[in-house]
């Protein structure tokens, strides 16, 4: 069985996201994500020890993990060479941790560019000492649905044919299931769906640029994408999704995963049947037994 071709060109992945750190880096939807996680931290009643940033792309998690657990060890895995302290470089595709040796793995956004987000997870569940939690978020499939839609029309009607432009991102229905694969206890998966809004389609596109989210697919066109099609998905995006005001809609829905390392002391389903109280009389209700067929 031949190995599929990787989605991505990580090579390129890395290009585009030291290009933008070295610019600056649009951190709007980082900012947005180290909020939520501050939140999703505060309801977990425990102290973590020795905690890892799994490739967010700048370091937008360090003040929230700094005040909350303000006595631990705290590495971060970067994909490139960064000032400061306990710094690894490499990326996500590889996790170069030591089995059952962090108490908490966290990653923003960075997840939606491996190749293979499965096996990631499995090695972040191995890295997770018994009872270790992991929380992540990572851009999901209605992601630049609308430039995606404006991008496709423009190349059929000039070109005559389409290419990758827009990363296939994960479907919120299918991430519960990669964790369970991953073999984490207790999943949870929700999502948020994000609307910013510009100016006009060329102004998104130099924010993407800014965040390093540029197309990094494997199988992209080589070739840069002729300026008349460019200006005629502009106008698709300032026909179909404009605001009153001018200004056109994009949407970024942020997928969050969270999961434990198993662990004796955690919760277990019950066995099916194993029920003492019926519903019914929890509602007080009467039961009806419906008619086999």
């Amino acid at each position: 069985m031949s190995t599929p071709d990787p989605l991505f060109d990580t090579s390129l992945v890395r290009r585009h996201l030291a290009r933008a750190v070295a610019r600056g880096y649009a951190g709007f939807l980082l900012e947005r994500a180290a909020e939520d996680l501050n939140d999703r931290l505060a309801a977990v009643l425990r102290d973590f020890r020795r905690i890892l940033d799994l490739s967010s792309p700048i370091a937008a998690a360090e003040p929230v993990l700094a005040r909350r657990f303000p006595e631990s060890e705290r590495f971060r895995l970067s994909p490139q060479v960064e000032g400061g302290e306990n710094r690894v470089v490499g990326d996500a595709e590889w996790v170069p941790i030591r089995q059952a040796s962090i108490d908490l793995v966290v990653s923003l956004l960075a997840l939606q560019a491996v190749n293979d987000l499965p096996g990631v997870l499995v090695q972040v569940r191995r890295s997770l000492r018994p009872d270790g939690l992991f929380v992540g978020c990572l851009l999901g499939g209605a992601t630049l649905t609308e430039l995606r839609q404006c991008l496709t029309q423009a190349e059929s009607e000039l070109e005559g044919g389409l290419s990758p432009r827009v990363a296939p991102f994960v479907a919120i229905r299918e991430a519960g299931g990669l964790l369970q694969r991953a073999g984490f206890a207790l999943p949870v998966v929700d999502s948020d769906l994000l609307t910013v809004r510009y100016s006009d389609a060329f102004a998104l596109m130099r924010d993407l640029r800014a965040m390093g989210m540029t197309n990094a697919l494997s199988d992209r066109r080589k070739s840069p994408t002729r300026r008349t099609t460019l200006l005629r998905a502009a106008q698709i995006y300032s026909e179909r999704f404009a605001d009153s005001d001018g200004r056109i809609r994009a949407s970024f829905e942020i997928v969050w995963l969270s999961g434990w390392a198993p662990h004796e002391s955690q919760q277990k389903p019950l066995r099916p049947g194993s029920a003492k109280t019926r519903l019914a009389d929890a509602l007080g209700t009467v039961e009806l037994k419906g008619e086999s067929t």
